[in-house]
């Protein structure tokens, strides 16, 4: 099953998907820094944006709403204000929340996030430390007997809180089955009597239950398989899905061979809960009936589209269609590129625009990107068509054909879209998409572009990006051809004499394979 065929059967199924677990509230809270406290050398936040979105198993559930399925929260929370905006967060994401119980004198888990620039600064976190009464123990295991009993899956979200203690898993564990289980847990050994059939560990939580290292890098994807049999025991599972952070995720089963997913990552700084993401587009696979590798497949396309956005991740159906169906092509023709660029604009996106041919990248190019990126919320990279880019290079030019280069840019986390024009001057590609923000990379003042009329006509910004000296792209390739012909100048070898005592090494007889 493809997965734009899975997406089709989600959105006619809609499978039911019971979510127990730690429920919280995310903050995103961000500002700017003008000044430093009288009363202490620490910044002061002037703050500009709160945003306090579903979190944890709650950002779960509204990921699983957003995918199609009919969701039904299950859990304990305070009876404080930061519940209602969790449970108002959840219903208005079409989450069932009558069986997210407030809890007198407890408190609502949240976590805050206050940032400046996009990068951020601190996270505060406000936890329930002490037991969960016995009474809101008992009610959360009736609710899920309730809740299992129509639906199609259960998801265990345990992120260590105290309202999931042993009694609440082994009372769990005698309740009738759910069709499917799977257990997203810190610890999923401690829920291995629920005998689930998948368990979602990260790298940390797997060497957790192994109780050995798996190492850095790729070499935890070989060392989780080698040790896939010792893993499922202990957790008492089917099948694992380790996901590896910016690596992707490795499934392993008993009796199949592993299978590896691949991510493409984004800056971490950008977005809190692709593993939430994951679970999420994983359950909701596994419930339409896909294969376990065609959903850990779907998992990661919508973990890619989740992380691209800053804040806390939600990867609904249409988006993950979009990203599925963009073209093998990845640069858009200007008209369909003007349309999307509409939609951004409508949603109060600021555009920003760069072009440049874009031959051999280099840091050069990688730097001003980032910085274009920071200049708004969408960057257009408009790329010299072959005959442009050879118009203004010479003969030789481009290195990389027109949709190499795309290929290239496209995979940039920073940049959102391409596209590919054949003037001498992007003129006419501002006049068609009227961005925001124009900018432009290299040793240039605003006066000496073309492009800055047209700007100045719509009203927008031309801004400068530094220049990285030394890290253009006809500097490398004299680099590259210098030590080329450097090579080319060094003197044949010569035959060695040989070693005193021994023969030299005769001439291979017809036939022979020459020595290597």
């Amino acid at each position: 099953m493809s997965a734009l065929g899975l997406v089709s059967q989600l959105r006619r199924s809609h499978p039911r998907v019971t979510v127990v677990g730690d429920f919280l509230l995310d903050g995103w809270w961000s500002g700017r820094i003008d000044r430093i406290a009288r009363e202490a050398p620490a910044p002061v936040v002037d703050l500009a944006e709160r945003r306090d979105p579903p979190g944890g198993a709650a950002n779960t559930a509204v990921n699983l709403s957003a995918l199609g399925a009919e969701v039904s929260a299950v859990g304990a929370v305070g009876a404080d204000a930061a519940a209602e905006s969790l449970r108002s967060g959840l219903s208005n994401a079409g989450v069932d929340v009558s069986r997210l119980r407030r809890v007198h004198g407890a408190h609502t888990t949240t976590k805050v996030r206050v940032s400046v620039d996009e990068q951020v600064l601190m996270r505060l976190d406000e936890t329930q430390s002490a037991e969960w009464p016995e009474e809101a123990r008992e009610r959360l295991v009736s609710d899920v007997g309730d809740a299992i009993a129509r639906g199609d899956a259960l998801l265990i979200c345990d992120y260590g809180s105290a309202v999931l203690d042993d009694g609440v898993v082994a009372e769990l564990a005698r309740l009738p089955r759910a069709p499917l289980v799977i257990v997203d847990a810190h610890d999923p050994a401690r829920w291995s009597a629920l005998r689930p059939d998948l368990i979602t560990p990260n790298a940390a939580e797997a060497e957790l239950v192994l109780d050995e290292a798996l190492g850095e890098g790729e070499e935890r994807a070989g060392r989780a398989a080698a040790r896939a049999a010792t893993l499922l025991d202990r957790a008492g599972a089917e099948a694992a899905v380790v996901t590896l952070d910016r690596s992707g995720t490795v499934l392993l089963g008993r009796d199949r061979a592993p299978f590896r997913t691949h991510a493409h990552p984004a800056p971490e700084r950008h977005a809190s809960g692709a593993g939430d993401v994951f679970v999420a587009a994983l359950t909701a696979a596994r419930s339409a009936g896909a294969p376990l590798e065609a959903a850990a497949e779907f998992a990661q396309q919508a973990a890619d589209v989740a992380v691209r956005a800053p804040g806390t991740c939600v990867c609904s159906l249409d988006e993950l269609e979009a990203w599925l169906g963009r073209p093998a092509d990845p640069a858009l023709p200007l008209d369909r590129l003007a349309e999307r660029l509409a939609e951004h604009r409508a949603s109060g996106d600021r555009i920003v625009l760069t072009n440049g041919c874009f031959d051999v990248l280099h840091r050069g190019h990688t730097s001003s990107l980032r910085q274009a990126k920071r200049l708004g919320d969408v960057l257009v990279v408009a790329l010299n068509s072959d005959a442009s880019a050879r118009r203004l290079k010479g003969p030789g030019r481009p290195v990389n054909d027109a949709r190499d280069r795309a290929s290239v840019i496209a995979e940039l986390s920073c940049v959102d879209y391409v596209t590919v024009f054949d003037d001498d001057t992007a003129c006419a590609v501002i006049r068609r998409l009227e961005p925001d923000v124009y900018a432009k990379g290299g040793d240039y003042t605003p006066e000496m572009l073309p492009e800055t009329a047209e700007m100045r006509r719509l009203g927008g910004d031309v801004v400068m990006l530094d220049y990285v000296r030394e890290h253009s792209t006809s500097e490398m390739l004299g680099r590259i051809r210098a030590r080329s012909d450097a090579t080319s100048e060094l003197p044949a070898a010569v035959p060695l004499p040989a070693r005193s005592g021994s023969a030299a090494p005769s001439a291979p007889a017809a036939g022979e394979a020459e020595p290597r």
